[in-house]
């Protein structure tokens, strides 16, 4: 992932070297411009150099830069914990601002991986938990909470970009930018590791609702601008999407129930398949079943009470040692850099896990977890904004909520025992959810503006640092796992979950974008497409979906490895083209 970041910044060096020299601003970039307008009103049109004053800081000379944004409205950047524009300008000399770019990129790559840990060991988990908990079927959890929460970075980082009319085009971007990347390069490489024969009609009923997804929004963009009716509608596509699959599959439950009855009943009739099947419906182990043995193995042949001090120092490990013997030294090396980021985090958000005997209870952790949980939120919701908040100008909030975690943490620690979890475990796992979704939008919104500074420096719109840093970022943990469960030999289930996801954030991350800026500023959404780069984003990712929606039943719904060269070979001519458009090559 770094050799990609890297490479991806060289590539803009030259490039940001000409545009410094020229008289041209980033303002007229191909991306895309929030405005707001009233409600009710006509449409007014804002030009997006009157949004973007802070990008003709790179017109200037690097002496009078940091004076520039300090000076500057536009350049403020209050929706993260870091003004990102003064690092880049003012923490060091103008002569070390490649140390500062540097130094910049080392910390993405570090936001991204908090990303992954928080939303993989911490936000999936407890979705899993609550699903359990109100007794969800596997499908209804699979395109609700499943989705959530494998979508969370995409979902968080495309609400954060849409808060601020400078990083919308990063939404955007990202959207758009990621769909292309799982629809091509992940799907390409599971038909590449795995070819097999997809199920049919569940294919094309997610490829046909992506398509509508893409085309609605397209709409928005042409149209330039949505009112809360429609958004609310484009949000309601996925609503529809969910009953379709729930109906789909109690269907095909029925379908194969009668025929098993017919089967038991002693007539002979053929072995039932339907194109509906998929990689759940193969006899395997599930991760509940693997979980029971894995502890009933190692579990001491004696009774054994751990003290409470030894399980609060055993549940902050996060090291399994059967596991860290197993692995390479790259894994090994990987997994210490990590080590200090996941303690904090495990001091932080409690894990429900349903899988376990005892559900992941820790009584001197969970204890811990009712005061630091409700302080996390406090001190990061929104950038922070209410960690100084004062109850009358008097008495601080923090200190509230601490008191009253220090209240309820003795009150759980008294009553409760080390063995056994009490009956209002469960609500633990919607504290994690809550918590977790609070870390994941803040390191989203540090992430956002992180790349619009990247942005600025580099003289790179935001639509291209969406399409790639943001997508590759967001995209690469997916594409890993879904690989990974490919070679397990579930490569329908992976296809699937290509699919599914990215019609899970495509919807809520432009439809809660949306929604969130309608109720905050009282005002209808306004897009601003002003160059050809958004139409190629758009128009590429169209007509992916329109050659696989094509070219998939034509192969009779066999994917190979011709298939899988070919959707690699398609992203690849896509990114040259972005890449030549974003530099002045390709031009109207």
């Amino acid at each position: 992932m770094s050799l990609v970041v890297y490479l991806s910044l060289l590539l803009a060096v030259p490039c940001h070297q000409q545009v410094a020299s020229g008289s041209r601003v980033l303002s007229s970039l191909p991306g895309i411009g929030l405005t707001e307008r009233p409600l009710n009103t006509t449409p007014t049109m804002m030009f997006q150099n009157s949004n973007d004053e802070c990008d003709l800081v790179m017109n200037l000379s690097a002496v009078n830069r940091c004076a520039f944004v300090k000076n500057t409205p536009d350049c403020s950047m209050e929706d993260g914990f870091i003004n990102y524009l003064r690092v880049a300008f003012c923490l060091l000399p103008p002569n070390l601002t490649p140390l500062t770019i540097t130094l910049c990129i080392i910390w993405l790559l570090f936001l991204f991986i908090m990303l992954g840990i928080t939303a993989s060991k911490f936000f999936c988990p407890n979705l899993s938990a609550i699903s359990s908990s109100l007794h969800l079927t596997h499908n209804v959890a699979g395109v609700t909470f499943l989705a959530l929460g494998n979508g969370a970075p995409d979902i968080f980082s495309a609400m954060a970009a849409f808060s601020h009319p400078h990083t919308a085009g990063l939404a955007v971007g990202a959207l758009f930018g990621a769909g292309i990347f799982v629809t091509t390069v992940v799907a390409g490489s599971v038909a590449l590791v795995k070819p097999f024969a997809v199920a049919s009609r569940p294919f094309l009923r997610d490829v046909t609702f992506y398509m509508v997804a893409v085309f609605w929004t397209f709409v928005m963009l042409y149209r330039g601008t949505t009112t809360l009716g429609e958004t609310l509608g484009y949000l309601g596509l996925y609503v529809v999407y969910v009953l379709t699959v729930i109906i789909s599959a109690y269907i095909y439950n029925r379908q194969k129930h009668s025929v098993n009855s017919s089967v038991r009943n002693g007539a002979h009739i053929p072995e039932f398949h339907s194109s509906d099947s998929s990689d759940d419906d193969v006899p395997c182990l599930t991760a509940g079943t693997i979980q029971q043995e894995y502890e009933s193995e190692y579990r001491p042949l004696l009774p054994y009470s751990e003290s409470t001090g030894q399980i609060l120092l055993s549940s902050l490990n996060p090291v399994d040692n059967r596991k860290w013997r197993r692995k390479s030294c790259s894994w090994r090396v990987f997994k210490v850099l990590k080590i200090p980021l996941e303690v904090l985090l495990l001091l932080c958000i409690p894990v429900v896990d349903p899988d376990k005997e005892d559900r992941n209870w820790r009584r001197p952790l969970n204890c811990l977890h009712l005061i630091t949980a409700p302080l996390v939120c406090v001190l990061t919701f929104q950038s922070g904004i209410y960690g100084e908040y004062m109850i009358q100008g008097q008495f601080p909030l923090w200190l509230l909520i601490l008191l009253l975690g220090l209240f309820l943490s003795a009150i759980v620690f008294c009553t409760t025992t080390n063995e056994s979890p009490p009956k209002y475990h469960p609500l633990f796992a919607l504290l994690g959810f809550v918590v977790s979704a609070v870390l994941i939008s803040s390191v989203a919104s540090e992430v956002v503006s992180l790349l619009h500074m990247l942005g600025v420096v580099l003289s790179l719109s935001n639509t291209v640092l969406g399409l790639t840093l943001l997508a590759w970022g967001n995209s690469i943990g997916d594409c890993f796992s879904d690989i990974t469960i490919a070679k397990q030999g579930y490569p329908r289930m992976a296809i699937s979950a290509c699919f599914g996801g990215i019609i899970f954030n495509m919807l809520f991350g432009v439809g809660l974008g949306c929604v969130v800026q309608m109720v905050q500023t009282h005002s209808d959404v306004q897009f601003e497409s002003e160059g050809l780069l958004t139409w190629i984003l758009a128009g590429s990712l169209g007509l992916s979906l329109v050659l696989s929606f094509v070219i998939v039943p034509l192969c009779r719904f066999h994917l190979g490895r011709a298939y899988g060269i070919f959707l690699l070979i398609f992203y690849g001519i896509f990114l040259v083209i972005a890449l030549l458009t974003e530099f002045g090559k390709i031009h109207v």
